[in-house]
C-alpha cells in the first residue's frame, strides 16, 4: 500500500485472506484507509461474477419480525429471543454505567460500544445463509415483504419503540439479497399489507383473525396456525405470482405472435 505521509510517500505492507487477495485483481476505483477500533483497515470495492438466476416456478415466503426474526413458509422459525435478551441486558448495563459517570464506567462503555450491533449482524448472517441455502436447494425464489418506511407507518407504544427502532430488518434483507445473487436465486419484494390478517385458505381478511401476536385463527373458515407461518404462506403466494408474471407475459406474447403469423 502506497500512501503520502507528512514526510514522504511510503509503501506499507498489508495482510488479507486468500479470497480477498484474489478479489483485489478486480478492484474498482480507489481503496479507502480507515481506522476501526484502533486497527487499520483497507476498504476496496471489487467486481464479483454472479451466475444467471435459476429457473423457478415457486417461491419461499419469508416473514420478518421482532419476536421471531424470520419465519419461512415451510414452517421454520428463526427466533429473536437471544438477540432480544442481549439487547435488554446491554441496555440495562449502559444505563447503569451512564448513571455512574466515573472514568472506569466510561472505559467500560467504550469497550461495550458496538458489541450488540456485531452480535445482531452475526445472527443476520447466519439466518440469511440458511434461507438462501434452502431456496437454492429446492430451486425456489425468495419472497420478502417490502418494508421500506415501516418504522414511520407502524404505531408502537412507548415501551415498544426502542425494540422497533433496533429492528435490523433492512440489514437482513440486504444479506439475503447479495447471498441470493451469488447463488443465482431470484428475490422478489411483495406488498406487506394484510399478510398477517389474510387467511391463505379462504382469503378472508379481518383484524379479528389475529387474536394475539402468535396465533392466527380465521373467523370465516376456522383455519388456525402460527401467525408468522401464516404470514409467510401469504407472502409465498404473492411471491409466486410475481415470479410467474414474466412467464405469463412471455406466453401471452408468443400467443399473440402466432395469431399474427396466421393472419
Amino acid at each position: 500500500m502506497s500512501i503520502w505521509t507528512v514526510e514522504k510517500r511510503q509503501s506499507i505492507p498489508f495482510v488479507c485472506a486468500e479470497r480477498a487477495r484474489a478479489l483485489l485483481g478486480r478492484r474498482r476505483g480507489e481503496t479507502d484507509l480507515a481506522i476501526v477500533g484502533g486497527s487499520w483497515y483497507l476498504f476496496a470495492t471489487c467486481d464479483v461474477d454472479t451466475p444467471e438466476p435459476i429457473d423457478v416456478d415457486e417461491a419461499l415466503g419469508i416473514d420478518l419480525g421482532v419476536t421471531n426474526i424470520a419465519t419461512d413458509s415451510d414452517g421454520t422459525i428463526y427466533s429473536g429471543s437471544t438477540v432480544k435478551g442481549v439487547r435488554y441486558r446491554r441496555r440495562r448495563l449502559r444505563n447503569k454505567l451512564q448513571k455512574k459517570g466515573t472514568l472506569l464506567a466510561k472505559r467500560r462503555l467504550k469497550m461495550l460500544a458496538g458489541q450488540e450491533a456485531r452480535f445482531a449482524k452475526d445472527v443476520n448472517h447466519t439466518i440469511s445463509k440458511c434461507i438462501v441455502r434452502e431456496a437454492q436447494r429446492t430451486r425456489r425464489a425468495i419472497a420478502l415483504e417490502n418494508l421500506k418506511h415501516i418504522r414511520t407507518r407502524v404505531r408502537a407504544r412507548k415501551s415498544q419503540r426502542t425494540m422497533l427502532h433496533s429492528w435490523s430488518f433492512f440489514q437482513l434483507q440486504a444479506f439475503i439479497g447479495y447471498k441470493a445473487a451469488l447463488a443465482g436465486v431470484p428475490v422478489v419484494l411483495v406488498d406487506p399489507r394484510n399478510t398477517s390478517r389474510t387467511c391463505p385458505s379462504c382469503g378472508h381478511i379481518d383484524k379479528a383473525n389475529r387474536p394475539n401476536q402468535a396465533t392466527f385463527l380465521c373467523v370465516s373458515c376456522g383455519r388456525a396456525g402460527h401467525a408468522d407461518t401464516i404470514a409467510a404462506e401469504n407472502i409465498r403466494v404473492l411471491g409466486r405470482a410475481a415470479v410467474m408474471q414474466p412467464h405469463v407475459s412471455e406466453a401471452a406474447g408468443l400467443s399473440s405472435q402466432r395469431q399474427a403469423d396466421r393472419l
